[in-house]
């Protein structure tokens, strides 16, 4: 992806699989001043998915939710210690929340007493689990885990960004990074050429930019992706999981 003019030097974050990272410098945009830039036009965005906008890059196929419903568990062993086991479970809370218009129940469970379960029951109720494994890559913020039923935080990547980057709201990261991989535990699994959607890629394999309504480039903003579902990431997923005509 070429270098945004907005911000030089800056941290650019590129929904890869799992969401990998590129640091390029120390300073960058806080969420907040970039949405007083923001145009109307995004924020119509965010709300409205006009006819033919619920576009994707076909790098996936996009399938009901497998069992009907989403149930999600946070542990939060192995989490950086700067988020607070309640900050991180809100995050979810408000991603289960975003998603819920789709249709397909979903809900935030306790984890057992015993902080496992059986690999077996956890299949079979459609239980998710979002931690922070051992293994987290530098280069992962975040990776959605469908045969095994796990969506995976990464502390490294959280790590790194909070050493380049300690001014940048971290927890805006997470709460997109949670809300993305989520939606692929919904059934959708081609990445939106939508930029704005929290489901989108910027660019495809062939090098091809995201769509923004106005036709302006994405660019211009630190962050133009949602942290949440939009309109357009809720009728892709009310359509595949049939709830729409």
């Amino acid at each position: 992806m070429p270098e945004p003019a907005f911000a030089r030097p800056r941290l650019r974050l590129i929904l890869r699989v799992g969401l990998r990272t590129v640091l390029l410098g120390v300073s960058v945009l806080t969420c907040a001043s970039a949405w007083a830039l923001q145009p109307g036009v995004r924020e119509q965005e965010l709300s409205q998915c006009l006819p033919g906008e619920a576009t994707h890059w076909g790098d996936g196929r996009d399938r009901a939710a497998p069992l009907g419903q989403v149930r999600l568990v946070y542990r939060h062993a192995g989490a950086p210690p700067w988020f607070s086991d309640l900050q991180v479970r809100a995050r979810v809370q408000q991603a289960a929340i975003a998603w819920a218009p789709c249709g397909v129940p979903v809900v935030v469970v306790p984890e057992d007493a015993e902080g496992s379960r059986d690999a077996r029951k956890q299949a079979d109720d459609g239980t998710v689990l979002v931690h922070w494994p051992a293994d987290g890559q530098a280069a992962t913020f975040g990776l959605a885990r469908l045969a095994q039923r796990r969506l995976d935080l990464g502390r490294g990547a959280f790590e790194l960004l909070r050493q380049r980057n300690p001014a940048y709201p971290a927890l805006d990261v997470l709460q997109m990074v949670v809300a993305h991989e989520m939606g692929h535990f919904f059934g959708l699994m081609s990445h939106s050429s939508r930029c704005v959607d929290v489901m989108s890629y910027y660019t495809n394999a062939q090098g091809q930019s995201c769509k923004t309504r106005d036709g302006q480039d994405h660019r211009r903003l630190p962050e133009y992706r949602a942290l949440l579902p939009t309109a357009c990431d809720i009728q892709r997923c009310r359509a595949v999981n049939g709830f729409l005509p």
